[in-house]
């Protein structure tokens, strides 16, 4: 009988293809052979290369005057699972001008701006790319987003889709999908160190996730630490947000007091949200070590705070989509940053 006919052809010719698992998946080299380019973070402080956006549109005009609520003051839909945070309905103009001078902030630190062009109609909050990802060295987590409306396309679950779709089209690689009961949102998660990243646990996010979450982080060796945040607060960057390599902008009143000294041990020093200014001063942009895109329509306390301990700023006006719930950190997803 011939080789080829034996059943120790395989083996044979086989043994001479070995399969390599080193480079590991991540490996800068590896990922532009078969990715095309190295893709993801190592931290949320890195010089950005690449960020993910979704311009407001016509999904906007949804949020009608009619159905304001007094008793919680803002326009809201229980049904398709949307608020607007004040009595008078959105002004797109406005809005989509807002959006279009951060982009204009990132591209001018030489940032490649994505568009995500494809979204629900009937779902308003599309325009917080941030919550559909967990972004990290080499691809992307797919979160799974907590509303769902009662009618189809309603609520943001349903979000992921779209953004899959796109990261798919570039090239990023899915490292997983948040799936089964898992709850999460990607603006609770954030990098402290390379090493060590936190997600806040909350009405929108649950342990099952961060099962799920800890599985690929370990492949990585990264630490994840969770933070259970207060009441019905919903994201980790509304309370604290990197600003630099040591140095973090926080809301104190939203992080347990565990939590700041754990910074505090590894020489992280923290600057604190104005009293008099929006909370929603931390939800602001890193675009390399030190520099910040800020909404600084949340006041200048915070801002000077921040310059007194060299952070440079880049200050816009966010104040109308600041009403639909979100600021500046939700309105983007980088996906690629350089080692800080």
């Amino acid at each position: 009988m011939s080789l080829k006919n034996s059943p120790q052809y395989y083996h044979e010719v086989l043994k001479r293809i070995p399969p390599q698992a080193f480079p590991e998946f991540e490996d800068s080299e590896m990922q532009t052979r078969v990715w095309g380019r190295r893709w993801g973070v190592h931290d949320d402080v890195g010089p950005m290369k690449m960020v993910l956006v979704h311009r407001p549109g016509d999904e906007i005009a949804r949020m009608t005057a009619d159905k304001y609520d007094a008793g919680v003051e803002a326009i809201i839909d229980d049904a398709e699972q949307w608020y607007w945070r004040r009595e008078a309905p959105p002004d797109l103009n406005k809005m989509q001008s807002e959006h279009d001078a951060m982009t204009s902030a990132l591209q001018a630190e030489g940032v490649e701006v994505v568009y995500l062009n494809d979204c629900s109609p009937k779902d308003p909050k599309a325009m917080f790319v941030r919550d559909n990802g967990i972004v990290l060295n080499g691809g992307v987590i797919i979160a799974r987003m907590g509303p769902v409306g009662k009618d189809t396309g309603t609520g943001r679950r349903g979000e992921e889709a779209f953004v899959t779709l796109k990261l798919a089209e570039l090239g990023m690689p899915i490292l997983r999908t948040i799936h089964g009961s898992g709850l999460f949102e990607g603006g609770s998660f954030a990098f402290i160190d390379k090493k060590t990243a936190a997600i806040g646990l909350s009405y929108r996010q649950n342990e099952e996730a961060a099962r799920q979450i800890e599985e690929v982080l370990a492949v990585q060796g990264i630490t994840l630490i969770r933070v259970a945040l207060t009441g019905h607060s919903l994201h980790l960057d509304g309370s604290f947000t990197m600003v630099d390599e040591k140095m973090a902008l926080v809301n104190s009143t939203r992080l347990p007091y565990w939590f700041l000294d754990l910074l505090k041990e590894r020489k992280i020093h923290t600057i604190e949200v104005h009293h008099a200014d929006n909370p929603m001063a931390v939800n602001c942009l890193v675009v390399r070590p030190g520099k910040v895109i800020f909404p600084i329509n949340n006041g200048e306390g915070t801002a000077e705070r921040m310059t007194k301990a060299g952070i440079d700023i880049v200050p816009i006006d966010y104040s109308e989509c600041q009403c639909n719930g979100g600021s500046i950190h939700c309105s983007t997803l980088p996906l690629i940053r350089e080692a800080s």
